[in-house]
């Protein structure tokens, strides 16, 4: 059974940092592609970085030259380092991971549709 657990999350002022974990269990981490995705209150959610089995990474717009997503294979976790971060960031972060979605980019793009496997999200609180 494929399961993963984010933590990391909090409230923090503008331009502040924060870094979201993702422990995932029951798969072969390392052939996944995994992303992080957000959604706001009214709003879709949305794609905000991944990070395919072949370490190649996709980010947001809005989230390049702020947001760095990486993975520790020893560690088996997945991590999404926040940095400079602002109100608008503020949302539901959710961990994802799919065995079939190969590359990050497209990942990215299909605002987690094609992502089988979910945590329970972690929330960030950015205030102004």
């Amino acid at each position: 059974q494929v399961q993963l657990v984010e933590s990391g999350g909090g409230s923090v002022q503008a331009g502040g940092s924060l870094r979201l974990s993702c422990v995932p269990s029951g798969y072969t981490y390392s052939t996944y592609c995994m992303g992080w995705f957000r959604q706001a209150p009214g709003k879709e959610r949305e794609g905000v970085a991944t990070i395919d089995s072949d370490g190649d990474t996709a980010y947001a717009d809005s989230a390049k030259g702020r947001f760095t997503i990486s993975k520790d294979d020893a560690k088996n976790t997945l991590y999404l380092q926040m940095n400079r971060l602002k109100p608008e960031d503020t949302g539901m972060y959710y961990c994802a991971a799919d065995p079939v979605v190969t590359n990050a980019r497209y990942g990215l793009g299909t605002r987690g549709r094609d992502f089988d496997y979910w945590g329970q999200g972690t929330q960030v609180t950015v205030s102004s």
